[in-house]
């Protein structure tokens, strides 16, 4: 373990900051490595035909990539390392004690050396299978320029950790889902690429442009399916997201030593997040991929195998409920919902339980912090067993019913059509949102800035 340790000392790091960072320099640092993400992602790659496969065009949403761009990757080796370790320490085969600062060491650098791993293997395949295609001659250079452009994302991510806000992989998500929905609602262009506000047989992408063709062509079933179900979908799935956000457990505390003082410790009902299904989402577009891969290894035709024939049902059916509400009771359709749901329930609810326990949000480590900020639990003994016996009642049943809400949610969203793709909205809004919560919570212990917005 020794020399593991070490091993794990000699790679690079970000330093944390000297001294605890102001609410506005945190805003800072979040908003120039969000420029700098906005502007490698339009960085082109040097020694590529113009030319992609068009299936990976489905992993850019939610690996916040830019296919035959410097960002081609993505924050794919950073969440596919995610996955192998999570299920590698859920299934007992690694063991870390994420109580002691040596264990969270050995667990946060063992992601990071899997990480680099994937990023050597992932910027290799993707060039070998078409994600992008190199000029005669250029493979290693292409793989190389991949390579790079993952590298600088997982150290903007360690940036955003340390110096700003959340995670760099919520933000990148974040902006790439939004600009996504952004062209969702107001590109003037149609899917090849010709600007169209007028042509009922070639319509424009934009939702906004839509809207006005079809009320003047007077062609309701294309409104409905095309523009009201889709919007009506995302702001309801808005208000929804919202309101579960808002919803929480109130665990009592007080301080041991002051009689008299007391607070409340909030329990949020998406306990774990958005991770989870940050996770499953990732898992069933590396299945895609892979199956992809084996498939252009093997010469066979794209969708032939019964690898692919199984991974076709785990994916979003192609097109929503409204475009398929005809066929819906056929035996293509309603098979598709229902094992595309039940996977991502399933698989939200397990990422949820092993993301818990691996990132100091489990029972035992609160219970540990509680003690050690001089709180308990009133009418309980200051001891770290009973207190975790107590919040295992609440952490545990949370986790899960937020793991199984999260994954219905998605699923039902991917179903019924929401702008862009249901899970991308839903990562989006939880994104944003516990943005804004991080800001308030921040805000409250920096109230110089605070008092200059107001004033503004």
């Amino acid at each position: 373990m020794t020399f593991y340790k070490n091993l794990l000392l000699l790679l690079p790091e970000v330093k944390n900051p000297i001294k605890k960072q102001s609410l506005k320099q945190k805003l800072i640092w979040t908003g120039i490595v969000l420029l700098l993400y906005l502007f490698l992602a339009s960085v082109p790659l040097f020694g590529i035909t113009s030319k992609s496969a068009e299936y990976f065009k489905t992993l850019e949403l939610l690996m916040g990539a830019k296919i035959g761009k410097l960002l081609t990757l993505g924050i794919g080796p950073i969440v596919t390392s995610s996955i192998v370790l999570q299920l590698l320490k859920g299934a007992g085969i690694l063991k870390f004690d994420m109580t002691s600062e040596d264990g969270k060491f050995i667990y946060s650098g063992t992601h990071k050396l899997l990480t680099f791993l994937f990023i050597i293997l992932e910027s290799i395949v993707y060039v070998k299978f078409g994600a992008v295609t190199a000029q005669p001659g250029l493979f290693f250079i292409v793989s190389l320029q991949l390579a790079l452009g993952a590298f600088i994302v997982f150290y903007l991510d360690e940036v955003v950790k340390k110096w700003g806000f959340g995670s760099g992989v919520s933000l990148f998500i974040a902006a790439g889902i939004a600009q996504a929905v952004f062209i969702q609602v107001f590109s003037p262009f149609t899917t090849d690429g010709i600007m169209s506000i007028s042509n009922v047989e070639n319509p424009p992408v934009g939702k906004f442009f839509q809207l006005f063709l079809y009320l003047s062509s007077g062609n309701m079933d294309l409104l409905l399916s095309s523009v009201i179900g889709p919007i009506a979908i995302t702001l309801l799935l808005f208000f929804v997201i919202v309101f579960f956000q808002s919803v929480n457990v109130e665990i009592p505390l007080s301080f041991g030593r002051i009689r008299g003082q007391s607070t409340k410790w909030p329990l949020n009902f998406f306990y774990s997040g958005v991770i989870p299904v940050i996770l499953i989402s990732a898992l069933s577009a590396n299945f895609r991929f892979w199956a992809f891969a084996w498939e252009s290894f093997k010469n066979l035709p794209q969708g032939s195998s019964g690898f692919s024939n199984f991974i076709s049902y785990i994916r979003p059916l192609s097109g929503s409920i409204w475009t398929n509400l005809g066929n819906f009771f056929t035996m293509n359709i309603w098979p598709h919902y229902l094992s595309y749901s039940l996977f991502m329930v399933a698989g939200s609810t397990l990422f949820a339980y092993f993301w818990v326990q691996t990132s100091g949000m489990d029972s035992k480590s609160q219970a540990k912090q509680i003690i050690n900020s001089g709180l308990q639990i009133p009418g309980f003994r200051s001891d770290i067993r009973i207190i975790e016996k107590v919040l295992d009642r609440y952490i545990i049943p949370l986790t899960l019913m937020g793991g199984v809400g999260i994954g219905i949610m998605a699923s039902t969203a991917d179903m019924l059509g929401a702008l862009s793709s249901g899970t991308g909205i839903l990562l989006l809004i939880m994104i944003i949102y516990q943005f804004y919560q991080q800001i308030a919570r921040e805000s409250m212990e920096d109230f110089t800035l605070l008092k200059k917005l107001m004033k503004k």
